[in-house]
C-alpha cells in the first residue's frame, strides 16, 4: 500500500524515475544505477538502492521480488502482470483481460478476505530460450549422426 506522506522529489529519484521509465525489461538496481550515473556520476550504488525502495513505498514504481533472485523493478504501476522465464530470468508483461476471470473467481472464493491486489507471475520459457534450446539439440543431433 503506497505511502499516504508527501515525497519530496529529489534529483536522484528523478533521474531514476526517468530511466525506469524508459524501460520495460524490469532491471535490476545494478542495471539502474549504471544508467543513472551516465546522468549523475557522484551517484551511490546505496543512493539508488534507498531511492527505489523510497519509490516503491510511495507507489510510485513497483517492486518485483522472488527469493533466490535478484529484486527487480517496474515503472508501471499500473494493473498488470508479470511471466519470467525459468532459464534466464528475463521478465515481461502481461495484460490485465485475460486474466480478469481468476480475480474475479478469487474474491468469491477467499472467506472473511476482500481482495485488495493480487500479484500474479507465470513461469515459462522466453523466446530466445527456446531458441537457444532449440539450438543446442540441433547441434547435439549432428553429432549424435556422425
Amino acid at each position: 500500500m503506497p505511502s499516504q506522506e508527501a515525497l519530496r522529489m529529489t534529483p536522484q529519484r528523478r533521474v531514476i524515475l526517468e530511466e525506469l521509465g524508459k524501460t520495460s525489461s524490469h532491471p535490476t538496481a545494478d542495471w539502474i544505477y549504471r544508467k543513472v550515473r551516465r546522468r549523475l556520476p557522484r551517484i551511490s550504488l546505496g543512493t539508488v538502492y534507498r531511492n527505489l525502495d523510497i519509490l516503491s513505498k510511495h507507489g510510485m514504481i513497483r517492486t518485483l521480488e522472488r527469493a533466490g533472485t535478484q529484486k527487480r523493478y517496474d515503472g508501471n504501476v499500473r494493473e498488470h502482470y508479470h511471466v519470467r522465464c525459468v532459464q534466464c530470468g528475463r521478465i515481461a508483461d502481461l495484460p490485465v483481460e485475460p486474466l480478469k476471470p481468476i480475480k474475479r473467481v478469487l474474491n468469491l472464493k477467499v472467506p472473511n478476505f476482500i481482495l485488495t491486489d493480487l500479484h500474479l507471475e507465470l513461469f515459462g520459457l522466453c523466446s530466445e530460450c527456446r531458441r537457444r534450446r532449440r539450438g543446442r539439440a540441433s547441434e547435439r543431433g549432428k553429432k549424435g549422426g556422425k
